[in-house]
């Protein structure tokens, strides 16, 4: 299956790899000097630490479509239990292997059998996952958010986000995104994208009188 080839504001052909590299990158900067006792923290994932999102993240850039299969058929189409198998293999004996398992899978180009956009989602949403609770801030390029913001807009496929903003005006204070229709939820780029993909915790950023219907959905 070929990729869908995602277009930026101004129309022209985005290549999606390079923001992939580079978010990863900043992630593992960003991780660089935490100590064992913050590994454990809990992430917005909230059945997961922050150490254990990142080996998911490590197990998402090693899982090509053959993989992917074959996990699906031993775990007995229990994708929440394939998940977890994946996790485990990649997390590693301590947090300096876990964070150098990742490192080693920046420059990867290996996807399970979705678009490479939903891969740069899936780094965006679950750094965001690790980054808040450590207080932990990323500036993103407003591009990129637009991009990701615009594709979860139209689609539920490895994440609800689109039947999650039904009914709702959605308009960024911070770039160019916009859509729906209805009762309005504003605020930054970052935070419409993780109230988007079910994180509660950012409709605290967000205004509007569609806050409430949204934070319910999360």
């Amino acid at each position: 299956m070929i990729d869908p080839e995602p277009t930026a504001e101004s129309g022209r052909k985005t290549d999606v790899w390079p923001l992939i590299h580079t978010e990863r990158a900043a992630l593992a900067a960003d991780l660089a000097d935490l100590t064992d006792g913050r590994w454990a923290t809990t992430s917005l994932c909230t059945e997961l630490t922050v150490r254990e999102v990142l080996a998911h993240l490590t197990a998402s850039a090693n899982l090509n479509a053959v993989r992917w299969l074959a996990g699906v058929i031993r775990c007995r189409f229990d994708f929440d239990k394939m998940v977890a198998m994946r996790l485990a293999e990649h997390l590693g004996s301590s947090p300096a292997e876990t964070l150098e398992r990742f490192r080693l899978s920046v420059p990867s180009t290996t996807k399970p059998p979705v678009p490479a956009i939903a891969l740069l989602g899936e780094t965006i949403v679950h750094g965001e996952d690790i980054r808040r609770p450590l207080g932990v801030r990323h500036p993103y390029p407003i591009s990129t958010l637009t991009l990701i913001a615009e594709y979860y807009r139209g689609t539920d496929q490895v994440v609800l986000a689109k039947g999650r903003i039904g009914g709702l005006r959605l308009v960024a204070d911070d770039g160019p995104f916009t859509t729906g229709s209805g009762p309005l939820v504003s605020g930054n780029t970052v935070a419409l994208i993780m109230a988007m993909t079910g994180r509660a915790a950012y409709c605290d950023d967000l205004e509007g009188d569609g806050v409430e219907t949204l934070r319910g959905r999360c």
